[in-house]
């Protein structure tokens, strides 16, 4: 560690990169013949480059989005024509600026949870949105938990921390009634505030299966679809796709 009094300073106001490089930066200003503001703007760019990466990374570590599932290998091709029309509208991140929601519905093996990981990671890269992709059991489990802990106030604003929540398979979840009650409440505190991302099996007229009280199945679809891109996987199976082709190179 440099003991360089401009250095340590650097150091004391938490700017680690630029106190890092300051040295070899001086070096270099001197050889090049550089400004003081040619080696400021340096210096500054090289901290704020680092703490982009840095945050970058704490982000999609904090995610919980699934390895493999990124923008690179969606393959596109096989998406509905009217999917890949919108997807760069959704890529410009404005529907997390105005707190929409994106509900994805198709059978099984469509792409629905690849799509979401994909769109949710460039959220975070592009803008540094901070998300959370989670199975929507997982999440119910959780909110119960915390329910039953009398602490669901202080869960639910843990969650508002992320502008994106991300529910997987909302359509395999069937709870009991004080299930179904805790996942309300959490889709209703981010109604016109947060946006959610849902992939579902079942289309809107079986999510009674999910909320049971027909009462609290049109109130969440309501806030839900209100302001809501709707997207649906109408195609062949992905998985089937890709094992035809398999098949084909043999």
């Amino acid at each position: 560690m440099s003991t360089d009094p401009l250095a340590l300073m650097f150091r004391s106001f938490r700017l680690p990169t630029m106190a890092s490089v300051w040295e070899e930066c001086v070096e270099r200003a001197e050889k090049e013949n550089w400004g003081y503001r040619r080696l400021l703007q340096y210096l500054c760019e090289s901290e704020m480059q680092d703490r982009r990466e840095r945050k970058m990374s704490r982000l999609i570590k904090s995610s919980g989005l699934p390895d493999g599932k990124t923008l690179g290998n969606l393959e596109e091709k096989l998406l509905p024509v009217k999917i890949r029309r919108l997807l760069p509208g959704l890529l410009d991140g404005g529907f997390v600026e105005r707190a929409e929601n994106v509900l994805v519905f198709g059978l099984p093996g469509r792409g629905k949870s690849h799509f979401l990981a994909a769109v949710g990671r460039e959220m975070i890269l592009r803008y540094g949105h901070s998300v959370l992709y989670t199975p929507t059991f997982k999440l119910v489990q959780q909110l119960l938990a915390a329910k039953k802990e009398l602490r669901l106030e202080s869960e639910l604003k843990r969650l508002d921390r992320y502008m994106i929540v991300i529910l997987d398979d909302i359509g395999y979840v069937q709870q009991d009634r004080e299930e179904m009650e805790v996942l309300f409440t959490f889709l209703a505190e981010r109604y016109e505030r947060r946006s959610v991302m849902i992939s579902s099996n079942l289309v809107f007229s079986k999510w009674d299966q999910i909320f049971k009280d027909p009462m609290t199945t049109m109130a969440a679809i309501d806030r839900l679809v209100h302001h809501a891109t709707i997207l649906e996987f109408n195609g062949d199976s992905v998985r089937a796709q890709r094992a035809k082709e398999k098949d084909g190179e043999k």
